[in-house]
């Protein structure tokens, strides 16, 4: 536990990161999983091999919108489930290097984002619908599940696992110090050491010390006793988890709730559902709020380039962070029940008060009677004065509380308004 306590610290204190899916998928547009969903042959999916030309990728752009944005760290698809490598794997042909694209585009993304001061972390699909060691037919969700040709076709599992440990190696050997290992993902029966998830921990570990690793290679992170290969995080995929994520004995676990900008991972050139600043903010500050991290999905289109939309959101996202950052950087869960008008996020004797709905008259601070030393509105510093008003002595549960007026009948930022409580 104190080992990934240890491990983990840096990441507790960012609370904020960038992921990115990108590969071949963003030439159909029509999402990371259109292999599978519209069962294309390896034969099929080849056009994309041949054209991937992504002729506006410029990671640095990448970078520094992830930096205007308040994100400390980015995690990018260096193989999806489609088996194509965005790195120059000597394992196999099918990556980037032997495309138009004729390069090895995971390098470059690296030193972008490390020139930016940000951290560096690797996706890697454990499946893979392009090799032919990995089950297809009757496989849930393999391309040829239902594809009779494939019924009986022999294969080497155990092929495909070197296949993938050799792949590990060479990301974690090639491209200086990694901070994360996202891998992706556990199910059914392909799990845990069908894996061969400890010899794989082990080699990650003989590598890069002091890398984090998701759970997703199976196990149970939960555990008062985990396996070696369970992980050092959780990884709730599109919901932040109602109480946070605690071990079988209460204590905290190191969580990151992974989320898309509009419906979709990768490029879907006509998925428009996209969520708006605000509700990233207050899904951010919810996962901050319950010990948990936010990683922030944008899927870059076939040129290379983040879309528009996905940049104003960051672009807006970051505009609050710059003024309220310190709200989230370093911050967790409050020992504060939470209130009526919103979350709490605290960082030692710092209680932020992130207020998101303006009520009627002043905002109530339950249980702050007397402690609290100074009030500052966080996004200018101004002063806020803390009073009982004169009509809340007639009503006893509002004894332990504190008042804070803010003037006005709209809050002073609409997509959350921190109010920085120093305590006693």
């Amino acid at each position: 536990m104190n080992k990934r306590w240890e491990r983990t610290d840096w990441f507790r204190e960012a609370r904020f990161g960038m992921f990115i899916h990108w590969g071949l998928y963003a030439i159909p547009a029509r999402g990371e999983w259109v292999r599978s969903v519209e069962k294309l042959s390896n034969e099929a999916y080849e056009p994309y091999f041949q054209e991937f030309r992504p002729d506006r990728y410029d990671p640095r752009a990448w970078a520094r919108a992830a930096k205007a944005a308040g994100q400390q760290y980015a995690v990018l698809t260096t193989k999806h489930h489609d088996g194509f490598c965005l790195f120059d794997s000597e394992f196999t042909d099918y990556n980037a290097t032997n495309t138009p694209a004729q390069r090895d585009l995971i390098k470059e993304y690296v030193e972008a984002f490390r020139d930016e001061g940000l951290k560096v972390g690797f996706y890697y699909s454990l499946i893979d619908w392009h090799h032919d060691d990995y089950p297809s037919y009757g496989d849930r969700i393999h391309p040829m599940r239902d594809n009779e040709a494939y019924a009986n076709r022999s294969i080497q599992f155990e092929r495909y696992v070197d296949y993938l440990h050799a792949q590990v190696k060479e990301l974690l050997t090639n491209y200086g110090k990694i901070d994360i290992m996202w891998f992706d993902f556990s199910y059914d029966d392909m799990t845990g050491e069908k894996w061969r998830a400890t010899e794989l921990v082990n080699l990650i570990r003989s590598l890069q010390p002091d890398i984090i690793i998701d759970n997703r290679l199976g196990g149970d992170i939960k555990k008062s006793e985990p396996e070696v290969y369970a992980g050092d995080f959780y990884s709730p995929e599109q919901i932040v988890p109602p109480g946070g994520i605690v071990d079988e004995n209460g204590v905290n676990v190191p969580w990151e709730a992974c989320i898309t900008l509009n419906d979709n991972w990768g490029y879907h050139a006509k998925d428009y559902a996209y969520k708006s600043p605000k509700q990233v903010v207050r899904a951010l500050v919810e996962c901050v709020g319950k010990n948990g991290n936010m990683l922030l999905n944008v899927g870059p289109d076939a040129r290379g380039e983040i879309p528009v939309e996905s940049t104003r959101i960051l672009t807006s996202v970051g505009e609050w962070m710059r003024r309220n950052g310190e709200s989230i950087y370093g911050c967790g869960a409050s020992s504060l029940p939470k209130p009526e008008w919103g979350r709490y996020t605290q960082n030692g004797n710092m209680v932020y008060a992130h207020v998101f709905d303006r009520g009627i008259g002043p905002i109530y601070f339950q249980g702050l009677k007397g402690k609290i030393k100074k009030a500052r509105l966080l996004a200018d510093g101004s002063e806020l004065k803390v009073s009982t008003p004169w009509m809340a002595e007639h009503y006893s549960d509002t004894e332990s509380g504190a008042f804070i007026h803010l003037t006005g009948a709209e809050l002073p930022d609409d997509m959350d308004t921190v109010i920085a409580l120093e305590i006693e």
